[in-house]
């Protein structure tokens, strides 16, 4: 990948102030406003005795991976079709996939660094105990990171304009964030609706995460579909997707 051109995406991100509020400080801000509520701090049966603060981890790592994915990424890409900017690299020694692979790597950063920081903000704040399992947390984490940017590749791919690229990555971003568990997380969905929702890009993330975070491995089945996911995903951005 060409260093000058992540060089320049990084620098570029760093001057968008609302996509560094949204994508790397909110998933920590909405942590820290939850857990000042009272009653997240104390234990809940429905959570199988976890305090919601402890379930709520995993959902603010997955509402920065939501961000950066369905609204962050093809707001850029499609806004650079827009303005013809894709179609002038074309024409350079640099070729168009070097920018959506600079794009990629960016977001994919800053999303990750957004999962550091709330779950910082979880421990050094509240309390909340670190993944017991690390190594399965991490690679739960990766998967998720790589279904949400090849889920946004495909709502760029589907978007001739910026207006369209954000009408439709709002029509995606609340189902996702509700099957991410924002609004009930879903170790308190009733079961029928768990295992709907566990279909699911994220819901499967949420649950990986929420079984690596309570020190066991995350589940294969869930891993199995965040992997299938973005293996459909990133086919159908490739098939779909036009430089111009």
């Amino acid at each position: 990948m060409n260093t000058a051109v992540l060089r320049t995406e990084f620098r570029l991100f760093g001057r968008e102030p609302l996509a560094v509020f949204w994508v790397l400080l909110f998933p920590a801000l909405l942590l820290a406003i939850l857990g000042c509520v009272p009653s997240f701090r104390h234990a809940d049966p429905d959570l199988g005795g976890l305090r919601p603060v402890d379930a709520y981890v995993p959902v603010t790592v997955l509402v920065a991976l939501i961000m950066s994915g369905v609204q962050a990424l093809p707001q850029t890409l499609t806004g650079y079709r827009e303005r013809g900017i894709l179609r002038r690299v074309s024409l350079t020694p640099v070729r168009p996939a070097a920018l959506l692979g600079a794009q990629m790597v960016v977001l994919g950063t800053v999303a990750l660094g957004s999962a550091l920081l709330a779950l910082l903000v979880g421990r050094l704040v509240f309390g909340v105990l670190l993944p017991g399992q690390p190594v399965g947390y991490l690679l739960a984490l990766v998967l998720a990171t790589a279904a949400a940017l090849a889920l946004g590749s495909v709502v760029s791919a589907l978007s001739r304009t910026t207006k369209t690229a954000g009408a439709i990555g709002s029509a995606v971003l609340f189902p996702m964030m509700f099957c991410a568990g924002v609004w009930l997380p879903v170790q308190a969905m009733p079961d029928v609706l768990a295992r709907v929702v566990g279909f699911t890009p994220f819901g499967a993330a949420a649950r990986a995460l929420g079984e690596a975070a309570a020190g066991h491995w995350p589940g294969w089945g869930h891993l199995g579909v965040l992997a299938a996911w973005t293996v459909l995903l990133t086919a159908a951005a490739a098939r779909w997707f036009r430089w111009e």
